[in-house]
């Protein structure tokens, strides 16, 4: 009879997972901000530009956000007139159209932490 022996780095294992999902979290809030800059009113690119990722490390969670004093109102007027491709809820719309996308992103981030 052949016997082998396991060892399980538990604290190692749950470390790895969280710096994968830190990763993840950060590359998938990355991908919301580069689609939604895609998305975001424009006529002189200030609202664009002013688009940052915000990371809270210790709860795994991020933000996207856009820092101008006309931002929100941008966002939530649906009867203001925006060139071709940019609309209103420039962030809204391209969170629910790309959760699947930012869930893989954060997936394959863990995965390749154990891997």
């Amino acid at each position: 009879m052949s016997r082998a022996q396991v060892t399980f780095n538990g604290d190692a294992a749950l470390a790895a997972i969280r710096a994968g999902a830190l990763r993840g979290v950060r590359l998938g809030a990355e991908h919301l901000l580069q689609v939604s800059r895609t998305r975001v009113p424009i006529e002189e690119g200030t609202l664009e530009r002013s688009g940052v990722v915000s990371v809270d490390e210790s709860s795994l969670t991020a933000a996207v956000s856009f820092d101008t004093p006309y931002a929100v109102r941008q966002h939530e007027e649906l009867d203001y007139r925006h060139d071709a491709g940019r609309e209103a809820k420039y962030l809204e719309k391209p969170l629910r159209e790309e959760s699947d996308t930012i869930n893989d992103i954060i997936a394959a981030q863990v995965r390749r932490s154990l891997g």
